[in-house]
């Protein structure tokens, strides 16, 4: 087994990294190692041992421990805050033993008690070896008989080799402009990223990069993500010690958890890794991860959908969809997937959520006949819900106005016309799960759009069992229990999150749905930037992205699908208003997506140009044997006269020789990746080209 175990010191082991820690003389858990395997196991460094200095800084403020809480004399950010019933408000972990198993992945668990306090602490080390990644989490006990209040309780902290000339990468943007690539230098002090909005937020994501002047394809990075669907926080800390460490788990702003006997709190899993080949491995590694590990349905190949929404808007029947249906059948598309207006009352934003039931005026015979006829057409059937909120103009709220967040005290703020139930609820989900159960079970659908579109207002929760700021923890909980549960009944369903485009856009959520609505914004320009940072540590097969008409007098038709090839390819644009040329483009691009969509969804990728720092881009996929590649390149507004990049290929079989679809001679791949080629656009031009190996 790759764990290395003594009384007081361990070595993780992976495929080409590793990851140290041990007692050091004060029983204090001491980070020592992450970076590329040494040769034998006492070739890692010893624990970080006390130092004397002025009594301003205390020794074990000097110790980079793998999971701090606050305490005594150290003044770095803890990762355990904790009161006690007699009004104590720190924690004095001391170690008591650890656990190693071989099944499913290699797991080692260690075992804290505090000196005094009837609180015990696991923290937990999973190995991903084929990945080169470590999942971590914490499990918090009380073995006592009154409850203890968690007032901190993050997943993990990463400690970095000693040096404070570190850079951190992150995500940040708001509604549609998503994934934003930030880079910034880490100065002393603390840096926080966050989420206060109960899902991750299109504001910032989940994820993180620390490197030392590393690039795409060169120099170490040690990144990280956390599996969860809510609040969450990073805290990147530069000490005035040249230590540099990054924290990440649950938003302790606002939260509480009244930490009851028997009542276990678990954190959510943080996944970190190493590489020293750059951001590009970094995110491959992560890639592989999601599609092999994490997605219900792995490694299936997602079908073409069309998706209705720009077309009708709420102007839905069976007509108006069966009419829309056939055009897109003749174009190709696999999937037709109806969006809101199609339940009880719902014409407009204002009126109709929580009533998940076919109005009767639209479709008086339910959607069996639509559905029939989309089947027909050869097409699966698709629709769109959001359970997760509800209209005061709906029977579900007339009947039940106390199952949504909400201070008994205050106006209880709208947001597009809906409130949000109390996913924390058992009898929300009870009736989400009784109800979405009924419509899934009578009617052949074969996709689901799980949609989530506000941000929470009036976080209250006046008959909470605990503290009612366990909220923002478990409604969480709640939707994952909903949603796993209609996922166990209905096994076949493809899922997608959506939250107002990717506001919902992370590993936890993957453990549930297939894909993610990445963005509400669909021109083609802005989607270039946005898939780029959605590509930092998620995979082009979660990627959902439509060709529309947005941009449409400008922005060709190829461009258009072009860029949304790069991932899961949809088309969103009202049919109705193509013309028969236009028609005749999307079906053979589509036909064409088909062809190369196996080396998209799920070979290596790598972003060649950036387009978030370029008007001229390019980005390539590459299978796993290194057989078939396809390369995209785009130029968006760029004044001439305009040098052309030279594009470098990567990820070919050096001594193999591969063609170029567009270039007559074909080279070997150390050629192609070394001296290039070079793709002539003009603006708002874009090219895909396959790439074909033609010996060994």
């Amino acid at each position: 087994m790759p764990i290395h175990t003594s009384p007081n010191y361990w070595v993780l082991e992976m495929r080409h990294t590793a990851y140290a820690f041990g007692l050091n003389k004060m029983g204090l858990l001491s980070h020592c190692y992450w970076g590329k395997c040494l040769p034998f196991v006492q070739d890692y460094p010893a624990p970080v041992e006390p130092v004397h200095w002025p009594s301003t800084d205390g020794y074990d403020h000097f110790i980079p421990e793998e999971y701090p809480g606050y305490a005594g004399v150290k003044y770095i950010d803890p990762v355990l805050k904790v009161t006690y019933p007699d009004g104590v408000r720190d924690v004095v972990l001391e170690f008591q033993d650890f656990t190693t198993t071989a099944s499913p992945q290699p797991t080692l668990d260690l075992r804290f008690k505090d000196s005094f306090y009837p609180l015990q602490l696991t923290l937990h080390y999973r190995i991903h070896e084929e990945y080169d990644l470590i999942e971590r989490w914490a499990t918090l006990e009380n073995l006592g008989n009154d409850p203890v209040l968690i007032e901190r309780a993050f997943s993990a902290k990463w400690t970095m080799p000693h040096g404070d000339d570190y850079s951190l990468s992150h995500l940040y943007g708001r509604h549609i402009d998503e994934f934003h690539l930030k880079r910034e230098a880490l100065t002393p002090g603390l840096k926080v990223i966050e989420s206060r909005r109960i899902i991750p937020s299109h504001r910032a994501s989940p994820w993180f990069a620390v490197d030392r002047n590393a690039s795409e394809d060169h120099g170490e990075v040690w990144f990280g993500t956390l599996a969860w669907s809510g609040n969450f926080k990073i805290t990147a800390e530069v000490t005035e010690f040249a230590s540099t460490r990054i924290s990440i788990g649950i938003n302790d702003w606002d939260f509480a958890w009244r930490l009851l006997p028997g009542e276990p709190l678990v954190t959510p899993s943080a996944i970190g890794g190493y590489t020293s080949d750059g951001f590009g491995a970094a995110s491959r590694i992560f890639h592989d991860y999601v599609r092999d590990r994490l997605l219900p349905h792995g490694k299936v190949l997602h079908k073409v959908l069309y998706n209705s929404w720009e077309a009708t808007l709420f102007d839905v029947n069976e007509v108006s969809q069966s009419k829309l249906a056939a055009i897109a059948a003749g174009m190709g598309v696999e999937l037709f997937v109806m969006d809101d207006g199609w339940f009880h009352n719902r014409n407009l934003d204002n009126a109709g959520l929580g009533d998940w039931f076919p109005d009767k005026v639209k479709f008086p015979n339910g959607l069996g006949g639509l559905i029939k006829r989309v089947n027909e057409l050869g097409m699966d059937f698709g629709l769109w819900i959001e359970p997760e909120m509800v209209n005061p103009d709906s029977d579900l709220y007339r009947a039940h106005p106390d199952w949504v967040i909400h201070f008994p005290t205050r106006k209880r703020t709208e947001s597009r016309n809906q409130l949000i139930l109390n996913m924390a609820r058992a009898e929300v989900q009870n009736y989400l799960i009784e109800t979405l159960d009924k419509i899934l079970s009578e009617n052949n659908i074969a996709f689901i759009k799980w949609d989530m579109n506000r941000g929470i207002s009036e976080p209250g929760w006046a008959d909470a069992p605990g503290d009612p700021r366990e909220l923002w923890v478990r409604y969480v909980y709640g939707v994952y229990h909903v949603w796993s549960t209609l996922r166990q009944r209905h096994p076949d369903v493809i899922w997608q999150s959506c939250a107002s485009g990717g506001g919902r856009a992370d590993f936890g959520i993957l453990k549930l749905a297939d894909q993610v609505w990445v963005s509400d914004n669909t021109e083609a320009t802005a989607r270039l930037s946005i898939q780029e940072g959605y590509s930092q540590f998620l995979p082009a097969n979660t990627m959902e992205a439509w060709v529309t008409d947005w941009g449409r007098e400008l922005v060709p038709l190829e461009f258009r699908f072009h860029v949304s090839m790069c991932g899961l390819l949809g088309v969103g644009g009202n049919l109705l208003e193509w013309n028969q040329a236009e028609r005749q483009v999307g079906a053979e691009l589509i036909r064409l997506y088909k062809e190369i969509r196996p080396v998209i969804q799920f070979g290596d990728q790598y972003r060649l140009i950036s387009s978030q720092k370029n008007g001229y881009s390019a980005v390539q996929y590459v299978s796993k044997d290194k057989n078939e590649g396809v390369l995209f390149a785009f130029r968006v507004h760029i004044p001439d006269p305009f040098n052309l990049p030279m594009i470098r290929l990567r990820g070919l079989d050096p001594n193999a020789i591969y063609s170029v679809e567009g270039f007559e001679q074909p080279r070997s791949g150390l050629a192609w990746m070394e001296t290039g080629l070079k793709v002539e656009l003009k603006n708002l031009q874009s090219k895909v080209m396959k790439i074909h190996r033609l010996s060994a």
